[in-house]
C-alpha cells in the first residue's frame, strides 16, 4: 500500500506545517520582530495607533517607536501579561497624552523613554496609586505645553517616582523648572536639563536632592548664575561631582565674579576648561578661568543699596530746603498775609449777617408782611 502510506505522509506533513503557522500563545505580534533569545521585540515604523495586545511575556526589552499611537489610555499594557518587561521605548509616537494607568500594569519597569512626543496631556496617575519602580525616564523634547511640565511636577512631588535615579529633561525649551519638583526624587543621581532656555537655576540647584550627583546645563541660556546660584552649587547636595555648564553664552562683566571664584575652587563643573565669554566684544571668545578683574572694569565696586541710600539723602535734602524756603516767604509776607486774612473773616461775617438777617424776616410773618409793604 505504497500509495495510502505517501498519502497519508502528505496529509500528517499538511496538518504539521499548517499547525506551524497559526501563532501560538507567546507568539511575535504580525507587524512585529521578535528575538526569544534577547527577550526582546521591536515594531518600529509600523504606523501602528495602538500598542499590540497580543506582546509575547518573555519581552523585556520594547520597543515601539516611529508610530502612531496619538493616546496612551488605561490598561495599554495587559495585566500580568508582561511581567518581566524591564525597558519600554515610546519614543516618536505623536503620543499626545498618557492617561491615568496606562503605564500601571508593568511590575518590572524600570526604564521609559518618552521623547519625541508632542505631549499636551500627562496623567499624574499614569503608573497608577501605588507608584512604579522606574528608576530612568527620558522626556527628551516631550514637555513643551506648559500643562504637561506641571503634570510632571506633581506627579514628581507626589513620590509616584521615588526610585527615579536618572532623569532628563533636555530640549524642552524650559525657562524655568516648577518649584520642589525634585525634591521627593530622594534617589535621583543624574538630571539632565541641558539643550533648554533656563535662565536660572534657582529650584534645579537648591532643591536637588542630596545624592545628585550629576547635572547637565549645556547648551541653554544662563549667561548669568545669579541670585547666589554658584554659592548654592558650592553648598548644593555633597555627593555633586559634575555639573555640565558647557556651550552658553556668557556675559563677562562684575556679576561674573562669583561664577569665576565656583569655576576656580573647584573641579566639578565639567568641561570648564572650554567655557569663554560671548559678551562683551573685548573678551569675546576668551576662556572664564583667564578672565582677571582688570578685564571685567570692576576696580570701583559698584554697591547698589549704597547708591540708593545716597539718592534717599539727597532727596530729603532737596525736601527739606524747599520747605524751609516757603516757610521763609511765610514769614517775610505775614503782615500781608495777616491782612488779607482779616479781610477774608471780614467778608465771610458780612455775609453770613446777610443771609442770618433774611432768615429772621422770613421766619416772621409780621416782617415778612411789612417787607412787602414796604416794597409796595
Amino acid at each position: 500500500m505504497p500509495g495510502r502510506g505517501a498519502l497519508c505522509l502528505g496529509l500528517l506533513l499538511h496538518v504539521l506545517l499548517g499547525c506551524g503557522s497559526v501563532q501560538q500563545p507567546g507568539g511575535c505580534p504580525a507587524p512585529c520582530e521578535c528575538s526569544e533569545p534577547a527577550k526582546t521585540v521591536k515594531c518600529v515604523n509600523r504606523n501602528l495607533t495602538a500598542v499590540p495586545p497580543d506582546l509575547p511575556p518573555y519581552v523585556r526589552n520594547l520597543f515601539i517607536t516611529g508610530n502612531r499611537l496619538a493616546r496612551l489610555p488605561a490598561g495599554a499594557f495587559p495585566a500580568q501579561r508582561l511581567p518581566d518587561l524591564s525597558a519600554l521605548n515610546l519614543s516618536g509616537n505623536h503620543l499626545r497624552a498618557v492617561e491615568a494607568g496606562a503605564l500601571a500594569a508593568l511590575p518590572a519597569l524600570r526604564q521609559l523613554d518618552l521623547s519625541g512626543n508632542p505631549l499636551v496631556s500627562l496623567s499624574p496617575q499614569a503608573f497608577g496609586e501605588g507608584g512604579s519602580p522606574l528608576e530612568e525616564l527620558a522626556l527628551r523634547g516631550a514637555l513643551r505645553d506648559r500643562g504637561v511640565l506641571l503634570s510632571l511636577g506633581a506627579m514628581l512631588q507626589s513620590g509616584a517616582l521615588r526610585n527615579l535615579s536618572r532623569l532628563e529633561l533636555a530640549d524642552n525649551g524650559l525657562l524655568l523648572l516648577p518649584a520642589g519638583a525634585f525634591a521627593a526624587l530622594l534617589a535621583l543621581r543624574q538630571l539632565d536639563l541641558g539643550d533648554s532656555s533656563l535662565v536660572g537655576l534657582r529650584n534645579a540647584s537648591s532643591q536637588a536632592p542630596g545624592q545628585l550627583q550629576g547635572l547637565n546645563l549645556s547648551d541653554d541660556s544662563l549667561g548669568l548664575l545669579r541670585n547666589g546660584t554658584p554659592a548654592q552649587l558650592r553648598g548644593g547636595p555633597p555627593a555633586l561631582r559634575r555639573v555640565g555648564p558647557g556651550r552658553n553664552a556668557w556675559l563677562c562683566d562684575c556679576a561674573v565674579e562669583d561664577l569665576l571664584a565656583w569655576l576656580k575652587e573647584g573641579d566639578r563643573a565639567e568641561g570648564r576648561e572650554a567655557l569663554a565669554c560671548a559678551y562683551p566684544d573685548k573678551v569675546l571668545g576668551k576662556a572664564l578661568l583667564k578672565i582677571n578683574g582688570s578685564d571685567l572694569n570692576c576696580s570701583v565696586p559698584v554697591d547698589l543699596p549704597s547708591q540708593l541710600q545716597t539718592s534717599y539723602v539727597f532727596l530729603g535734602i532737596v525736601l527739606a530746603l524747599i520747605g524751609a524756603i516757603f516757610l521763609l516767604v511765610l514769614y517775610l509776607n505775614r503782615k500781608g498775609i495777616k491782612k488779607w486774612m482779616h479781610n477774608i473773616r471780614d467778608a465771610c461775617r458780612d455775609h453770613m449777617e446777610g443771609y442770618h438777617y433774611r432768615y429772621e424776616i422770613n421766619a416772621d410773618p409780621r416782617l415778612t408782611n411789612l417787607s412787602s409793604n414796604s416794597d409796595v
